[in-house]
């Protein structure tokens, strides 16, 4: 599914599109496409959600017909849309909205990591996953946010941080030494300052354990930053999804119970302090012995006769 007319880098700067699931006014969107912009290196796209789409997975919009309003970003061409990550990856690869197309997508930064099992649910990947649906590189980036340890300025150091990863990518492009069978996620941590390094991992099987609570009103209780990391210290959030409800309904919300770490992978390495760099793919592999089960067990069930009692 190769798009025609991408610049291919050859005698001209390279294109980089932004997206995230965090919203086009989110701070971490804002001081990647700042950082990329004062480099001089690199002509900046942006295709955004228009409003939060955190843990939206790689879901799409087909009901209706998508809004792209124009945003002043210095130094960028930059749309706000009202879809999903994916949507706006999708458009902004489509040669409708921008003149030019992308060499390389940036999805990110995103407030909260995004490791192990919880890549599944993350808005954040998926918007780097479209683009390498599509044979466009591509990077996730996640920042792991914690209130009170990190303030604004951070999101820049840690958009600094990706400038080396971003350059390699670029020269590989350049090179048409780049891989088309792999996109990177990469997690920050959250010492950004003194971070450990530059980390090849693996994906994991951590992830954050969820529990339900009833609550009262649909606004009540903390906010969910990303898949693995919720907002303990806000009050009350407001929701725009408020709805009037029946007497006879209840409301629960999620919550973040526990956090379960598998040692030697994404989660493990970023909380050892290093940027981790963990290539992905979008096949969704089953473990050998699974595969071998399954292999003896389906002749089996399939000769096997039922006849109905009805």
């Amino acid at each position: 599914m190769e798009i025609d007319g991408r610049a291919r880098i050859s005698g001209k700067r390279p294109i980089i599109m932004v997206t995230n699931d965090d919203g086009i006014g989110a701070p971490g969107l804002r001081s990647l496409v700042r950082v990329l912009v004062s480099t001089n290196l690199y002509d900046v796209l942006v295709c955004a959600p228009d409003s939060e789409k955190s843990a939206v997975s790689h879901s799409i919009i087909w009901s209706r017909p998508l809004t792209a309003q124009r945003v002043e970003i210095d130094g960028a061409i930059a749309y706000a849309v009202s879809g999903t990550p994916a949507d706006c990856t999708g458009l902004g690869l489509s040669g409708a909205l921008f003149p030019s197309l992308p060499d390389l997508v940036l999805s990110g930064i995103n407030v909260g990591s995004n490791c192990g099992y919880n890549i599944v649910y993350s808005g954040t990947v998926a918007g780097a996953r479209e683009a390498f649906l599509y044979d466009v590189p591509s990077i996730s980036i996640s920042y792991n946010w914690k209130r009170g340890e990190i303030n604004a300025n951070d999101f820049i150091l840690a958009a600094e941080a990706c400038l080396p990863i971003i350059s390699g990518i670029i020269s590989a492009i350049k090179n048409k030494t780049h891989p088309t069978n792999c996109f990177l996620n990469i997690d920050l941590p959250t010492d950004i300052v003194n971070h450990k390094g530059y980390k090849l991992t693996t994906q994991g099987k951590s992830m954050g354990k969820m529990g339900w609570r009833q609550v009262e009103e649909e606004a009540q209780g903390p906010k969910m930053l990303s898949t693995m990391q919720m907002e303990t210290e806000s009050g009350v959030v407001s929701d725009n999804g408020t709805s009037a409800r029946s007497q006879d309904s209840r409301l629960f919300k999620r919550e973040l119970r526990t956090v379960v770490v598998e040692e030697g992978t994404d989660l493990h390495f970023l909380r050892e302090g290093f940027i981790t760099v963990t290539p992905l793919g979008a096949l969704s592999h089953v473990d050998v012995d699974c595969q071998n089960y399954y292999k003896e067990w389906l002749p089996k069930v399939a000769n096997q006769s039922y006849s109905s009692s009805l």
